[in-house]
């Protein structure tokens, strides 16, 4: 650890908050008031979001009831920003349930319903294909101010490298095998020169999750939470490094400075995403992102490239419907090293029932993934070597596997 003591300090000094103004849920709705009432452009209220953070969910409901205070697509951007980045939080206090907590005796007949469900019906789920819809936001990308007269109209408030923008989507077949995605690492993706940093691990699986919170101990009662119109009970659990399975996987993290410290710190990412669904969409133009790693750090056999493999203790919610134990979402959050190559992954899962073939399946349909890496290693060449990367990713599809 002693190695990595310099390397802390640069980093700490060179990575300043990605949003440095903490704000509640009403008092985003009171800005998006203040903004509308003072005719703000779209290009303006953008450049006010970007310089938020949430410390409450903002739900799907929430966003619909205020839409009509965003003016414009740099604004709605950023809208979808803050709702991936505050997925994994609790809502505002108004929006849970004011029902008192049931009692013990209660508590644990839920819990015992939702263990049932899980390990003899969500265990046994056949095998499924389908479709994996990704998209992808993401800071440390320029801002092209000539693309448009309406990205010139109010330069940024914030240092630009760190705005999270839009940056792509991508549709990729999905292979759901024993409750989770069947994910394959090839030697393709762990030599991926992009200059991006990609999961290669999958989601959480339900059934592998509560075994973890069940050997770690106590699952604890948290609180009562609205989920899709249903009341459901949330519990709490932690799972420390001798009892985890959650295993993650980054890649790639370059090994070799390209073009200079200015290139390692920032690379080239193409003009300002709008929010969009279409693929084409996506920024096309992408250079790698360089720096030197110490000579500990393990490379890739055959590249400049490294990737980041570990299982990590992790602590999370589960939201489970009380009359029937289903579990309606997951939540995780992992815990890494102040010095690993990632600094953070909250995931949140939210399951649905699907029709497939006449039969009714509780499925994964939507996920987000928020992060935070180190691109560029702990060489301190970077002047911002600190990436943020929000994945919101859609489950359709579903099929049985021939």
């Amino acid at each position: 650890m002693k190695r990595f003591g310099w390397l802390l300090v640069l980093l700490m000094a060179a990575s300043p908050a990605w949003a440095n103004k903490k704000v509640t849920v009403q008092e985003l709705k009171d800005l998006l008031v203040s903004l509308q009432q003072a005719k703000k452009s779209d290009a303006d209220v953008a450049a006010e979001l970007e310089q938020i953070q949430l410390t409450e969910q903002l739900t799907r409901s929430t966003m619909n009831a205020i839409n009509g205070l965003i003016p414009g697509p740099f604004s709605t951007e950023q809208f979808f920003v803050l709702e991936a980045a505050s997925a994994a939080l609790a809502p505002p206090a108004a929006d849970i349930p004011t029902a008192p907590a049931p009692d013990a005796a209660t508590q644990k007949a839920i819990l015992d319903k939702a263990v049932e469900y899980v390990t003899k019906s969500y265990a046994q789920l056949p095998h499924l294909t389908g479709t994996k819809n990704t998209f992808r936001f993401q800071d440390n990308m320029t801002t092209d101010q000539t693309a448009t007269d309406t990205a010139k109209a109010a330069p940024p408030k914030v240092d630009p490298w760190y705005v999270v923008h839009f940056f792509g989507a991508v549709e990729t077949p999905l292979d759901f095998a024993n409750g989770g995605e069947v994910v394959t690492v090839t030697k393709e993706k762990l030599q991926d020169h992009s200059g991006q940093i990609n999961v290669l691990s999958g989601a959480p699986v339900l059934t592998s999750v509560l075994a973890d919170a069940q050997a770690a101990g106590p699952i604890s009662w948290l609180r009562w939470e609205n989920v899709n119109g249903t009341q459901a009970a949330v519990f709490s659990f932690a799972v420390d490094k001798k009892k985890t399975h959650y295993g993650i996987q980054y890649c790639c993290f370059s090994a070799t400075p390209i073009g200079g410290a200015e290139a390692m710190s920032r690379g080239n990412y193409g003009s300002r995403g709008g929010v969009s669904v279409d693929s084409t969409t996506s920024t096309a133009s992408i250079s790698g992102m360089g720096a030197a790693f110490p000579n500990a750090m393990p490379r890739l056999p055959g590249t400049d490239w490294r990737n980041f493999k570990a299982s990590v203790p992790y602590h999370g919610e589960l939201f489970v419907d009380p009359a029937t134990g289903v579990v309606l979402r997951l939540v995780t959050v992992a815990e890494f090293r102040p010095a690993d190559l990632v600094q953070l992954e909250n995931q949140r899962i939210d399951y649905s029932p699907v029709q497939v073939e006449g039969k009714t399946l509780i499925l994964p349909f939507k996920s987000i993934v928020a992060t935070e890496e180190v691109p560029n290693g702990y060489a301190g060449y970077g002047k911002h070597p600190v990436r943020h990367t929000l994945f919101t990713i859609d489950y359709k599809d579903y099929k049985p596997a021939k």
